[in-house]
C-alpha cells in the first residue's frame, strides 16, 4: 500500500500532466519497492493531487501569492508500508520521483522548490477493508521479487 500526494499551486498541472504522473509516480515507487513492474501490485497504490490557492502556500517567508510567479513549487508526499527501504532504495524513490515530475511538466531537470517527503508507516499502523494491513501476506502474492522478499523479511525481522 502506497499514497502519493502531490501538492501545487492551483492550475499548476493540467489534467493530462495529472493523467500521466499517476501512472509514472505509480511506477516510480512499485519499482523499487517490489524489484519489478508489476501491473498486478499497481491497485495498491493511490496518487493524490491536492491543489491550493497561492495565498495558501509560502516559500521563504512569503506568501506565493505576493512572489515571483515564476516560483514553482511543489511538495511531494509518499507513504509507504514498513518493508526494507534502505537508503539507497529511499534515494532511488526519491529521485524516479522527481524525474517524473520533470518529464510530465516538459522539464529538463526538477525545480530546486520541489520536494519529496519519503515517509515509512510502522508495521500495525495501516489499516484498511475493516482491519490492519501488513506487508507480510503481500510478500505471497507473487509480485515481489525473491530479492525483495528476502530484503523485506530481513527487515521485519520474519
Amino acid at each position: 500500500m502506497t499514497i502519493i500526494t502531490v501538492n501545487t499551486p492551483k492550475g499548476r498541472l493540467s489534467l493530462e500532466q495529472r493523467r500521466e504522473l499517476a501512472e509514472t509516480l505509480t511506477d516510480a515507487v512499485l519499482v523499487p519497492e517490489v524489484g519489478q513492474h508489476a501491473p498486478a501490485a499497481r491497485a495498491g497504490f493511490q496518487v493524490h493531487f491536492v491543489e491550493r490557492e497561492r495565498d495558501m502556500m509560502a516559500i521563504g517567508g512569503r506568501l506565493l501569492a505576493d512572489a515571483d510567479h515564476d516560483l514553482d513549487v511543489m511538495v511531494i508526499d509518499v507513504a509507504v508500508m514498513d518493508a526494507a527501504w534502505q537508503q539507497d532504495v529511499r534515494a532511488e524513490v526519491i529521485e524516479r520521483v522527481l524525474a517524473a515530475l520533470a518529464a510530465a511538466c516538459g522539464l529538463e531537470k526538477p525545480a530546486p522548490a520541489w520536494w519529496v517527503n519519503f515517509r515509512v508507516i510502522d508495521e500495525g499502523s495501516w489499516g484498511s477493508s475493516g482491519g490492519v494491513l501488513s506487508v507480510l501476506p503481500l510478500l505471497e502474492s507473487g509480485v515481489f521479487t525473491e530479492e525483495r522478499v528476502k530484503a523485506v523479511r530481513a527487515a521485519l525481522g520474519a
